[in-house]
């Protein structure tokens, strides 16, 4: 019988991703099994994956998760290794020497593409670009997005979709004293676009979107939602999705038929919202012009209902596109992948192949389901797959050594420079500070030189 998780011999276990799903898994852990330590890897310098990478500057309040995290990574059973590559730096199979258990809570990080013609025309880009380029991510800093069209057409009407279109339709006025990263600031002050589409394939009651996403649609400075009434018709099975109970739907159908009722303004910017369309092409000369639409019906039950083509066309002349329409887990060697659902194949968190559980090896967060949910929903997930582990424990193969210490030393050998919390607790003082000069919640640093030269490590 295994001797882990005792005082003597605490159960080993590293978590890959430092995103809400690693959190919450290793929150689950201490709080259910006291024996345990948490080493948690990270690639960049910094935490909290999407809550600082993609949740929109001007969503403060949402970032307030991260003081929870700061908590779960103040219990001395947990360590940070930052500026560490799984799949780069380690192998998983190196991660075996030190751990008796990893779960992999690494996200979706590929876009879903459209697969139409003209998708790779300069003009096009992914909301993940985006997002990342105006949230300071050190991936995504170099980008060039070219805001001189007037207009701007974004395919896709979940949370991601509606923070492009806000971020497009806000003024600099009202993105100023948050934590934008100024090079997309500078960049935003000088756009041109004044006109931005948001379009989905599906109807209104189908938009994936939540309900104060969309209301601050209405909200906006210098920018009018426009809907025209026709969008809002239903057919009888949408009517009946939208009297179910248990979802939010009618709200957001209420808050799109009040902007369709609205009166015209002066505001200089105008964002039109369109349903049941789908991008077929996407033209122009050398660059993006024009987008071709076909027009769609529902079909399907209620609840069911999928988006068929009815061969009718438009076309929409726009010069830059944005695509968010899902995204894909990528694969990592050493952990089985399923290709078409772009997750970790695995039942309840266990990986499995070939459908049988792979003992020590977890999932958690979009990971293990694919991309869904708000940050709140990768709580339940992360504690069912920590649930999961603990019950393989007395199956789990004992590490051969368990000591950081054995991880610090390995690391050396390799020499790799890893980042420590006390570290990133550094960076994160000196972006504050660098925001106050410019009266603003904070200014990132897009770099990982940058970082790790303030801490002394470059």
């Amino acid at each position: 019988m295994s001797n882990l998780g005792t005082p003597d011999r605490p159960l080993r276990v590293a978590i890959v991703g430092s995103g809400p799903s690693g959190f919450y898994a290793a929150e689950g852990l201490f709080k259910t099994f006291f024996n345990s330590e948490v080493d948690m890897y990270e690639r960049l310098p910094t935490p909290y994956g999407l809550v600082r990478g993609g949740v929109a500057p001007d969503h403060f309040k949402i970032k307030g998760v991260m003081k929870i995290y700061e908590k779960i990574a103040a219990d001395p059973r947990f360590f940070f290794w930052g500026n560490i590559e799984i799949g780069r730096d380690l192998s998983v199979s190196d991660l075996g020497q030190f751990y008796d258990a990893i779960i992999f809570a690494c996200g979706a990080e590929a876009d879903q593409r459209l697969n139409i013609p003209g998708e790779d025309l300069p003009g096009s880009h992914t909301a993940t670009e985006f997002v990342g380029w105006y949230n300071g991510h050190p991936d995504f800093k170099n980008r060039v997005f070219n805001l001189s069209p007037r207009r701007a057409v974004i395919i896709g009407q979940g949370n991601v979709a509606v923070d492009v279109a806000r971020i497009l339709a806000k003024t600099v006025n009202e993105l100023k004293n948050t934590d934008i990263a100024e090079h997309a600031l500078k960049n935003l002050e000088k756009s041109l676009v004044d006109e931005i589409y948001l379009i989905g394939r599906r109807g209104p009651v189908q938009a994936a979107f939540t309900r104060q996403e969309i209301k601050e649609l209405g909200e906006l400075e210098d920018c009018d939602p426009i809907i025209n009434p026709d969008e809002l018709r239903l057919n009888p099975e949408s009517q009946a999705e939208l009297l179910d109970p248990d979802n939010e739907r009618k709200k957001n159908y209420s808050i799109l038929e009040e902007f369709s009722k609205r009166l015209k303004s002066s505001k200089r910017k105008k964002l039109y919202v369109q349903f049941k369309r789908s991008p077929v092409g996407i033209e122009g000369a050398g660059r993006v012009e024009r987008v071709i639409f076909e027009k769609n019906e529902l079909t399907g039950e209620a609840g069911k209902q999928k988006a068929r083509g009815t061969g009718k066309k438009e076309t929409l002349p726009c010069g830059l596109f944005f695509r968010s329409v899902g995204y894909r887990g990528v694969s990592l060697p050493g952990v089985p992948f399923d290709s078409q659902k772009g997750i970790f194949p695995n039942i309840q968190g266990r990986i499995v192949s070939e459908g049988k559980p792979i003992l020590g090896l977890y999932a958690a967060g979009w990971i293990k389901r694919g991309p869904s949910g708000v940050i709140g929903t990768n709580k339940p997930d992360s504690y069912e797959t920590v649930d999961c582990l603990l019950k393989d424990i007395q199956d789990l193969k004992p590490c051969s050594l368990p000591q950081r210490s054995a991880v610090q030393n390995f690391l050396r050998t390799r020499g790799l420079k890893w980042v420590t919390f006390s570290d990133w607790n550094r960076i994160d003082l000196a972006e504050i500070e660098r925001g106050k000069i410019r009266n603003k919640l904070r200014e990132k640093f897009t770099s990982v030189d940058e970082m790790l030269k303030v801490i002394g490590k470059n």
